[in-house]
């Protein structure tokens, strides 16, 4: 690689690092394979299944303790936000090597489903693993925000301990790079080649933070008037799917195109590239691949004006893309569906626009980022 020859040239050996991934599945899972894939330097991977994230933030540090037999042999090591670094650290048995945090996401904003209960401990882990680490990133600049300041409320709960003077602490040695994206070497379908009527997309978890009710009811709404549609719903699933997918399987029988988890990426891309909407609703998203995809080829993002969204969208998409309320995202559906050709221009501003979240345009970053924390502390 480009960068791996110059370091070369500097005179400088290419950095060897360990990325602990406690939870390998999703996008942790894409996140790790393409660092490791597009970095100049060594990253050696040690993972963990992407199941039961409950017990990876309490025991995993102790599993990969058992795996790595000796941290010194690494310049440094990349963890995730499932680990629990203080544990990691304090049962090592050597001095380890600068750690470098990245948080996907974290326990003390995440929303609880209504069928569990809030717990201080997983909180309680990032922020004494953010406190641990040298380097602390983040994967947009909102996360960032409502982590630092989810930690200023969450801290106020403890009833006779203040650590509000640690916050200054992460936020000094805290950054934000976007994650890489996997894109297709292929091109997406151009607007006229779109099936007719559109394919409205759904790409997200069938979980409760990605808020499905307020989806299915716009196209209820929609149905009702009568306006065609055609309806994918793609998106990773677990053994207990909510109930309104069921529902929607049902609801709408006529419309569904596709019902399923794609494993394959390209069966997966071929779908994207056939979308006309993609739609959030999302309660929880702290960058959003899965609209960055879809946009990528084609689709038109509809996303709340909430979460990272506002800030992964051009500003100059923000009428078309960026609703206000539900009654907000049913108007901007209808208009799509009504106008299709209308959104050409947009669909293509929008997928040259994705591009910058590439590997190939972030990666240079990330090594930066390598270079400075591992060779200067």
């Amino acid at each position: 690689m480009v960068l791996a020859t110059i370091i070369c040239r500097q005179g400088e050996k290419l950095l060897h690092l360990l990325f602990l991934e406690p939870f390998f599945g999703g996008s942790h899972k894409d996140f790790a394979l393409g660092l490791q894939a597009h970095s100049a330097h060594d990253i050696e991977l040690v993972t963990l299944p992407g199941i039961y994230w409950k017990w990876r933030m309490a025991g995993a540090a102790l599993e990969f303790l058992r795996q790595v037999p000796h941290f010194g042999r690494y310049d440094g090591i990349v963890v995730t936000d499932m680990m629990n670094l203080c544990d990691l650290i304090a049962l090592a048995g050597e001095p380890l090597p600068p750690v470098i945090l990245y948080f996907h996401e974290n326990q003390v904003t995440y929303p609880v489903s209504r069928h569990e209960r809030s717990s201080h401990y997983l909180g309680a882990v990032n922020l004494s693993s953010a406190l641990a680490a040298d380097r602390v990133v983040f994967n947009s600049h909102y996360h960032k925000d409502a982590f630092l300041k989810g930690v200023a409320q969450f801290i106020q709960k403890c009833p006779d301990m203040n650590f509000s003077q640690r916050i200054d602490d992460i936020l000094l040695k805290s950054s934000v790079l976007y994650p890489g994206c996997f894109f297709s070497k292929k091109n997406g379908l151009s607007w006229e080649e779109k099936p007719q009527p559109p394919v409205i997309i759904w790409n997200h978890r069938w979980e409760h933070d990605k808020n499905p009710e307020p989806f299915f009811h716009a196209l209820t709404v929609i149905k009702e008037k009568q306006i065609p549609f055609r309806l994918a719903l793609l998106g990773e699933r677990y053994p207990n799917i909510p109930d309104v997918f069921i529902e929607a399987r049902e609801r709408f029988s006529q419309e569904l195109v596709s019902y399923e988890f794609l494993e394959s990426r390209e069966a997966y891309y071929e779908w994207l590239a056939k979308g006309s909407i993609a739609v959030s609703t999302a309660n929880q998203e702290n960058f959003g691949i899965s609209m960055v995809e879809a946009a990528r080829f084609g689709a038109i993002p509809l996303v709340p004006d909430r979460l990272s969204y506002p800030e992964i969208i051009p500003q100059a998409c923000h009428e078309s893309c960026v609703y206000q309320s539900q009654r907000d995202l049913i108007l901007k559906l209808e208009t799509i569906l009504t106008h299709p050709y209308h959104y050409k221009n947009i669909s293509e501003t929008l997928a040259g626009a994705m591009q910058d979240f590439a590997w190939s345009r972030v990666i240079a970053s990330y090594d930066h980022l390598f270079e400075n924390t591992f060779r200067n502390l």
